[in-house]
């Protein structure tokens, strides 16, 4: 038996070792490829759109068709954390990426998301975040996720703690706006954490911190308008991954991509094969972080003498599957009827805007950190016949939030966008909800 852990172990090392090799070879091709190329390289270069997007697009032998035959790639994101004797995922996300319309999709899947038939005879070992633990292979949670959603994902990126850490260090920190002061402490799992709100430059072991907190340790949590204990947690995670997107794909980490590639291969475990993703980088580098729509799976945690004594979080499945239509298939018709509509679009707006408007409740939180905007914003929502039913101040955030909080069609919450002129949308659906749309202006709204 030792004999054949020592084996798995030696096959893993190995395996480390060629992706390592790979991923050197290809940076040295892409090089040599610049270098030789001179002036056929440039023209390439500019025919695929210039700049870095354009340099790599022809560094991999792209040519200015090759993107327009590329599809939406969807992926799960699984978080594991290691720093216990068990292997958790503590982060489930459904990402997809689009390269023709450079949007992006993540949707939280809440860690104890109920993965069985009877929840009055609910266990821990069902709950969705237990599955890597049990079987540790990632497909499990790929196939738990496909059942709830009804997507066809065949894509799994298991990143382990390390990796994200080594990561936010490799990149020089990543600037975050943390939401709310949080202090916890667990001495079983050796865990402190301890951050002030605000903007400021997260380094590796305060990402871990970050993203593991729930709840302080008088039981405070984060604000019920921002989403309390695991939902604030998610919309955390997702706001995080965003910024450090964002700021890992900034071009002057180009000369660390060796590094960034080696914590990949060391913490990182995929069924993608390289072939496939190095078409999809070129473009990725063209991604704005406001074109990425976050959201988390629609439900509700039951009563624990419903659930066997197993607080378990049930997935509301008419609500999933409105989302699902809303974040992964309505993008694309919309893009395919774009050029025919516009016209027509423009016209039904003017006509139609203060009947549609008017019908929808807002909830509307100042995070500007300048009392002047909560009036300001109110009004300009008001001029467009909305109808602000709720208002206060809330923790200062640097980008504006837009989230549905009922059944707001992407259409009307494009035109509250347009109306504010910021804003990123998201989505945290809620029966009890007294709002459609809660709002908090972040200091990006002038």
């Amino acid at each position: 038996m030792k004999n054949k852990q020592i084996d798995k172990k030696e096959n893993k090392k190995n395996q480390r070792k060629k992706k390592k090799i790979w991923w050197k070879i290809i940076l040295l091709v892409i090089i040599l490829a610049i270098i030789a190329g001179g002036a056929s390289f440039a023209y390439r270069t500019y025919k695929n759109g210039g700049g870095l997007s354009g340099m790599l697009a022809a560094a991999v032998g792209h040519d200015e068709n090759t993107r327009k035959n590329l599809e939406e790639i969807k992926v799960l994101l699984l978080g594991v954390s290691t720093d216990l004797d068990s292997e958790l995922t503590d982060t489930i996300i459904v990402a997809s990426y689009n390269p023709n319309t450079q949007k992006a999709n993540l949707l939280s899947i809440p860690r104890d998301t109920y993965t069985g038939k009877n929840a009055n005879k609910a266990t821990a070992a069902q709950k969705i975040n237990a599955l890597y633990n049990l079987t540790k292979n990632p497909q499990k949670t790929l196939d738990a996720v496909n059942e709830l959603t009804g997507l066809d994902i065949k894509y799994y990126v298991l990143v382990r703690t390390e990796a994200l850490i080594k990561l936010v260090d490799a990149i020089g920190g990543v600037q975050f706006n943390v939401p709310i002061d949080m202090y916890y402490t667990d001495k079983t799992q050796n865990l402190v954490i301890n951050l002030k709100s605000g903007m400021q430059e997260i380094d590796g072991n305060k990402a871990e911190q970050l993203l593991r907190f729930r709840h302080n340790n008088n039981g405070t949590t984060y604000p019920s308008e921002y989403g309390s204990e695991d939902l604030g947690r998610m919309r955390t995670q997702r706001e995080f991954i965003v910024e450090t997107l964002k700021q890992t794909l900034k071009p002057s980490n180009i000369f660390k991509i060796g590094e960034i590639l080696d914590i990949a291969s060391q913490n990182v475990e995929t069924n993608l094969s390289f072939s496939y993703v190095k078409d999809y980088v070129p473009y990725a580098v063209e991604l704005n972080a406001e074109n990425v729509e976050t959201a988390a799976l629609p439900g509700e945690v039951p009563n624990l003498n419903e659930t066997n004594g197993v607080s378990i979080f049930v997935a509301n499945k008419k609500e999933t599957q409105q989302l699902i239509q809303d974040m992964f298939y309505t993008n694309t018709t919309e893009t395919e009827q774009e050029n025919n509509t516009t016209a027509n679009n423009i016209t039904n707006n003017i006509s139609s805007s203060t009947n549609k408007t008017s019908k929808i409740k807002i909830e509307l939180l100042n995070g500007s950190g300048d009392k002047n905007n909560l009036q300001k914003a109110q009004q300009m929502l008001e001029q467009m016949g909305y109808e602000v039913t709720k208002k206060g101040n809330t923790t200062a955030i640097s980008k504006t939030i837009i989230t549905n909080k009922k059944d707001i069609s992407s259409d009307e919450l494009k035109e509250l966008k347009e109306t504010l002129g910021v804003g990123t949308i998201s989505t945290n659906k809620s029966s009890t909800s007294l709002v459609d749309v809660s709002i908090i202006i972040g200091k990006d709204f002038q």
